[in-house]
């Protein structure tokens, strides 16, 4: 199958309107196992870029090596580089790339539970350099997500999944970013909080003009909001385009959405033969 903007990987033309660049990228885990393969995508300014695919197809880990939270897990990456709002993340450590603009909101939500929600949003206020949150942030974080303002003395463990994924989206927007990680901002909420969740993520991208990084394996959902789409498979990218191309895409709708050309269910026990097709038309 090829690809709607190309070569795999290649993208939306890069350049000075791209927020980020990764750039055939390799990663190891504990100097063994490779997990990504000569990776390359880029997220042009102010857009969502979706990165859908299977569990161990390297998602999170291309995130972590953005972020630069692969050290904490005994990962490197030997080759590629990685630039971030136009310069390189190399030695960077992941608190100098917060206070540079970028945030990882990880898959978990990883709030403090011990703190109050407001003192979650305090906290992120760290990230800041060279003056303090006023209330008009907080007021903003609170005009997105209100349930999170009825709870602001509330104790962030006793928060709902669905809350403290408010609260992770909300402790990552005070920060104010240039540009947001995403990693399963679906994982475990229910139908209707991910259709609420994921239309306040499209609504502080438009409004706000955050750039994001999406990783989903509700690819439905992700490609709704995104403009952009790329589809991982064993490290490495094998199909990418506009979000609209993907959706309307025979294969990807077979293979990853779900539904086939008669709107029947599929399941990946298709994907070998999935792959040999794309040998076949490559």
């Amino acid at each position: 199958m090829g690809n709607a903007a190309g070569e795999p990987g290649r993208g939306p033309s890069q350049g000075a309107g791209m927020i980020l660049e990764i750039n055939n990228i390799e990663v190891v885990y504990n100097k063994v196992v490779q997990v990504l393969r000569g990776l390359s995508l880029s997220v042009p300014r102010g857009q969502v870029v979706a990165l859908l695919g299977s569990n161990g197809a390297g998602k999170s880990t291309t995130l972590k090596a953005v972020s630069g939270l692969l050290a904490l897990e005994d990962g490197e990456m030997p080759k590629g580089q990685v630039h971030f709002d136009g310069a390189t993340t190399a030695r960077r450590g992941p608190h100098e790339l917060v206070r540079s603009g970028l945030f990882h909101v990880m898959e978990g939500r990883h709030v403090f539970e011990d703190l109050t929600v407001e003192e979650n949003l305090v906290a992120a206020t760290y990230a800041l350099t060279g003056r303090v949150a006023a209330k008009a942030d907080f007021d903003l974080v609170y005009g997105y997500f209100p349930r999170l303002h009825e709870r602001s003395r509330s104790l962030a463990g006793y928060l709902s999944g669905g809350e403290q994924q408010m609260l992770a989206i909300g402790r990552a927007l005070i920060a104010q970013p240039k540009l947001m990680l995403l990693d399963e901002p679906s994982l475990g909420l229910s139908p209707v909080l991910v259709e609420s969740i994921f239309g306040i993520i499209a609504r502080i991208n438009a409004e706000q003009g955050v750039s994001m990084l999406l990783v989903e394996q509700n690819a439905s959902v992700a490609l709704a909001i995104a403009h952009y789409g790329y589809i991982m498979e064993t490290g490495k990218v094998v199909i990418d385009g506009t979000a609209e191309k993907l959706s309307a895409d025979a294969d990807v709708r077979e293979f990853y959405l779900g539904t086939g050309a008669a709107g029947g269910h599929r399941s990946y026990r298709d994907l070998k033969h999935y792959k040999r097709r794309k040998r076949w038309l490559s």
